[in-house]
C-alpha cells in the first residue's frame, strides 16, 4: 500500500493513492526516504530484541523514491539475514548498518554506499567467539557470543555503536541469559575499537546532536526501581562529559528510547515512551522541551496522546469516553523510530489499530503531526518497515574532545571538582559536611556465570543482597570537603562512580542515586548536589574555591581501615561488631527482642543479616530498625522520586541513632523516641569509632551482604573449597573469577 492523507481529525489513520507522493516530496524538501524492511521483533523485553526474538530472516535496507513510489534494495547481496538499525552519513552518500547473517551469529556492522556499491564489513567476531558461545550459552535461542548494533556516524570520522563485548550480564536476570550493551566507538575502517561507557545494564540508540555530543538511552538502577529509569543521556565522542538530559527520576513511561534532536528548536527532542516488557521498542511519541524543569514531567508533550504506558507490562489506549484501557496485546495504534522534521512533524514507523504489537507485517512508514494524525507513506503487506530517514545532507557537527591530564591518564584516573556541596542539599547546615565517600557499582561479568543451582536470589543470578540492591558495590575511600563546600579529588577512570556526602562522623547525609563515568585523564566538575543544567550554566564553577587551589585529594581510609579501597562484605565488616558486643543478649534459641545477631550461616546469608534486613518477597517483615532501605525489585516500577538529604542511611536509622547517641536527630518523633529508649537499654554498649563506621557504612550503602560476585553462596556448598570466600578489593572488581582454577 502506498499513499498520502491530508492531515485531518486527531488520531486518524488512512491512505490515498501513490500519485500523491510527488507532492509530499516537494513539501518535505527531499525526494528519497531510507528505511529498513524487517519482520517485527517479538522479544520479551525492549532490550532483548537481539537475544530472544524469533528468527525471521528477510528484508533489506531500502530507499523509497517519493517522486514515483518505487522502492530499491540497497544491499541486494545480503539475503537471508536480519537488518537492524542504521545511520546515514552526513553527506548522505554512505550507510552504516548492523546485519545478522544467521540465528547463531552475532550482529555485525557494515558500511555501504547508498547506491549499493562498496559493501564492506567493519566488525567481526572476537577471536575467542567460539569459546564464549561454548561457555556462556544458556539455550538454543541465543548464541551468547558478541553483538555489535545501532551504529552512528561521528563528526571525527569514527563510528559509535552499542555492543555486548563488555561481557556483562543484566543484574535482574537470574538465568544470566540477557546481556548488557554499552557504547563503543571505532575508526571508520573498524580499527581502534574501544569502550566508552561502563553501565551495568543496557545502553541504546546513539545519535549525534548538532553540538557534537552523542545522545543515547541509559538504563540504570542505583537504589531505584529496576525497570523504571531508562533516560536520555549525552557524552562526547571520546566518552567524556556524560550527563543526564532527561528521565532519571521519571517512573513512567519506564523506557525513553530512540531520542533525536528537533531541528532549529534549541534544547527540544523527540523520544519514544515504551514499556520495559514484553515488546519491541514500540509505544507512544513524546516531544521534550528541556528548557523546562527536568526533575518533573513538565518537559513531556505527547504527540500521540491516545497511547501511553501507565503501568509496567503492556500498553494503555484511550477509549472513546476518555478513559484508559490496558491492552497487553497492543492492538491499539503504536509507533517507533520518530524522526523529527520540525517540532510539529515527525516521520515514524506506525502500526494502525487492529493487529497486535508483534504482528510481523504490522508496521509501515508514516508522517505524524502534533495533533496525533498519521499520514501513511509506505507499507509492504509482507513485512514491516522501520526507521524512516530522509536522504539529504546534514551539517557535520563540531568535533569535540576533552583535554586530558596526562599524569592522571597514565594512572587510569580522572579528577572531580565539586564547587559547593551544599548547593541543592536541603536540611543540611553549612559546616555539617566533612567528607565525600567514593563508591563504585561493579557490573556483573559473564565470568560470574553459575554452572550450578542454588545461588540465585530475588532475580540476582549471583546473590549480592537480600531485597535491597542488585549490583555489587565497592568502596574507594573518602575525601575531605573544605569549609566553603568545595572538594577536589581523583576517581578511577572507566568505573561507575557514586558519591555520598558525609558528616564528621562518617555518616551519610545524602546519597547520589546514579553514577558517573570518567575517561582516563578527564577533569570535570559539578556545582553541588541535585544539579540541573541551569546550575552549571549559572557560572558557579567559575568562582575560585578552596579545594581547587591544591592538588586533588586521593580517596583514603575511614577510621579503623588501612586502605580506603576495600570490598563491602557484611561477614567481615559488620558481623565482628555484633560478635563483640551483642551476642550475650541477641543469640541462642530465645534472643532478646526476637533479634538474633549471631553469625550462624543461613541458606544464603547469616542469622543477623536476615534478622535486620526487611523481607519484601514473602510478606512485609521490617523491624523499622535500619530506616528506609531501597529494594530495587520492590517495587520494580517506582522508587525513583528525588529524596531530600537525611532521607536514607544513618540519619534515618533507629539503629544508628541508638549506636551513636547524640549524633543523629531522627525526623520522625516516634522513631526518635524509640531510639532514645533503645539507647537507655543498651547504655553499656560503647562502640569504637572504627566499629561504628563499619556499621554506618553498611547502612549507608543499602545493606550489602556479599563483597564480590565470586564464590558459591548456598549453604548446600558449605564444604566446597570456594564457599563464601573473603574477597580482596581487586578480586571484587575483577572481570575474571579468582578461583577459576579451583573445582567448579
Amino acid at each position: 500500500m502506498l499513499g498520502l492523507l491530508g492531515l485531518g481529525a486527531p488520531h486518524a489513520d488512512a491512505a490515498e493513492p501513490a500519485a500523491a507522493l510527488p507532492g509530499l516530496a516537494q513539501g518535505l524538501g527531499f525526494e528519497q526516504l531510507l528505511f529498513v524492511k524487517r519482520h517485527t521483533y517479538n522479544s520479551n523485553h525492549y532490550y532483548t530484541e537481539f537475544i530472544n526474538s524469533s528468527w525471521k530472516p528477510g528484508g533489506n535496507l531500502c530507499v523509497l523514491n517519493l517522486k514515483d513510489g518505487s522502492v530499491r534494495e540497497v544491499v541486494a547481496e545480503l539475503q537471508g539475514g536480519v537488518f537492524e538499525r542504521f545511520d546515514l552519513s552526513f553527506d548522505a552518500k554512505r550507510v552504516v548498518f548492523a546485519w545478522k547473517k544467521g540465528p547463531q551469529d552475532g550482529y555485525r556492522i557494515y558500511e555501504v554506499n547508498l547506491d549499493g556499491t562498496g559493501l564492506r564489513q567493519l566488525t567481526f567476531p572476537q577471536t575467542d567467539e567460539a569459546e564464549l558461545v561454548r561457555k556462556y550459552r544458556v539455550g538454543g535461542h541465543y548464541h551468547h557470543g558478541t553483538d555489535d548494533m545501532q551504529p552512528c556516524y561521528l563528526p571525527d570520522g569514527g563510528i559509535a555503536f552499542i555492543s555486548t563485548r563488555c561481557q556483562y550480564g543484566i543484574l535482574c536476570d537470574p538465568p544470566d541469559d540477557f546481556t548488557t550493551t554499552v557504547i563503543y566507538r571505532m575508526d571508520r575502517d573498524g580499527k581502534n575499537l574501544r569502550k566508552l561507557s561502563n553501565s551495568s545494564v543496557s545502553e541504546a540508540s546513539p545519535v549525534m546532536l548538532p553540538d557534537g555530543r552523542i545522545l543515547y538511552t541509559r538504563w540504570e538502577y542505583v537504589d531505584k526501581g529496576a525497570v523504571s529509569v531508562k533516560g536520555l543521556w549525552t557524552m562526547r565522542p571520546d566518552g567524556s562529559g556524560s550527563a543526564e538530559v532527561y528521565g532519571n527520576d521519571i517512573a513512567l513511561p519506564p523506557t525513553l528510547i530512540y531520542g533525536r534532536p528537533i531541528p532549529e528548536v534549541a534544547n527540544h527532542y523527540v523520544v519514544m515512551g515504551v514499556p520495559h516488557c514484553p515488546q519491541n521498542g514500540v509505544g507512544t511519541v513524546i516531544r521534550l522541551d528541556m528548557n523546562r524543569d527536568i526533575r518533573s514531567r513538565e518537559p513531556m508533550t505527547y504527540m500521540t496522546p491516545d497511547v501511553d504506558i501507565r503501568d509496567e507490562g503492556g500498553f494503555a489506549f484511550r477509549k472513546p469516553d476518555g478513559s484508559w484501557g490496558k491492552d497487553g496485546s497492543g492492538r491499539g495504534r503504536l509507533f517507533k523510530d520518530p524522526y523529527p522534521l520540525s517540532d510539529k512533524l515527525f516521520l515514524v514507523a506506525h502500526k494502525p489499530e487492529g493487529p497486535p504489537w508483534n504482528a510481523a507485517n504490522g508496521y509501515g512508514l508514516g508522517l505524524l503531526d502534533d495533533k496525533g494524525c498519521v499520514t501513511s507513506i509506505y507499507q509492504d503487506p509482507a513485512i514491516s518497515c522501520w526507521l524512516p530517514y530522509p536522504v539529504k545532507p546534514r551539517p557535520v557537527p563540531p568535533v569535540t574532545a576533552t583535554s586530558v591530564n596526562a599524569p592522571l591518564a597514565a594512572n587510569n584516573q580522572a579528577a572531580c571538582m565539586v564547587s559547593d556541596v551544599y548547593h541543592g542539599l536541603e536540611n543540611v547546615r553549612r559546616g555539617e559536611v566533612a567528607y565525600l565517600r567514593v563508591l563504585e557499582q561493579v557490573p556483573r561479568p559473564w565470568a560470574a556465570r553459575r554452572y550450578w543451582g542454588g545461588d540465585e536470589y530475588d532475580q540476582q543470578h549471583v546473590c549480592i543482597t537480600k531485597d535491597t540492591h542488585l549490583g555489587l558495590r565497592v568502596l574507594h575511600g573518602v575525601v575531605p570537603v573544605e569549609e566553603d563546600g568545595s572538594a577536589y579529588f581523583v576517581v578511577p577512570a572507566g568505573a561507575n562512580i557514586i558519591l555520598q556526602v558525609l558528616d564528621k562522623n562518617y555518616m551519610a547525609l545524602q546519597t547520589e542515586r546514579t553514577f558517573v563515568n570518567y575517561i582516563p585523564g578527564e577533569v570535570r566538575g559539578c556545582v553541588g548536589c541535585h544539579e540541573v543544567p541551569q546550575s552549571a550554566a549559572s557560572g558557579a564553577l567559575l568562582v575560585p574555591r578552596t579545594a581547587m587551589k591544591r592538588a586533588p585529594s586521593v580517596p583514603g581510609p575511614q577510621p579503623g581501615e588501612t586502605d580506603g579501597r576495600r570490598p563491602l562484605d557484611y561477614a567481615t565488616d559488620v558481623q565482628p561488631v555484633w560478635d563483640r558486643h551483642c551476642l550475650k543478649c541477641h543469640s541462642g534459641e530465645s534472643p532478646k527482642g526476637r533479634l538474633n545477631l549471631s553469625g550462624t550461616q543461613t541458606a544464603m546469608f547469616n542469622a543477623s543479616y536476615e534478622s535486620l534486613v526487611p523481607e519484601r518477597r514473602r510478606g512485609n517483615f521490617d523491624r523499622q530498625v535500619l530506616g528506609p532501605v531501597i529494594g530495587e525489585n520492590h517495587p520494580k516500577t517506582g522508587n525513583v522520586a528525588y529524596l531530600p538529604a537525611k532521607s536514607l542511611g544513618s540519619h534515618a536509622s533507629v539503629l544508628m541513632a541508638m549506636l551513636a547517641p547524640g549524633t543523629i536527630t531522627l525526623a520522625d518523633p516516634a522513631q526518635a523516641e524509640r531510639a532514645r529508649k533503645l539507647t537507655d537499654v543498651h547504655k553499656e554498649i560503647a562502640l569504637s569509632l572504627a566499629e561504628r563506621v563499619k556499621i554506618s557504612t553498611w547502612v549507608d550503602t543499602n545493606c550489602q551482604y556479599y563483597g564480590s560476585y565470586w564464590g558459591r553462596r548456598n549453604l548446600q556448598y558449605a564444604v566446597h573449597p570456594d564457599f563464601r570466600p573473603v574477597p580482596t578489593f581487586d578480586q571484587a572488581r575483577s572481570p575474571v573469577d579468582p578461583a577459576e582454577s579451583k573445582p567448579r
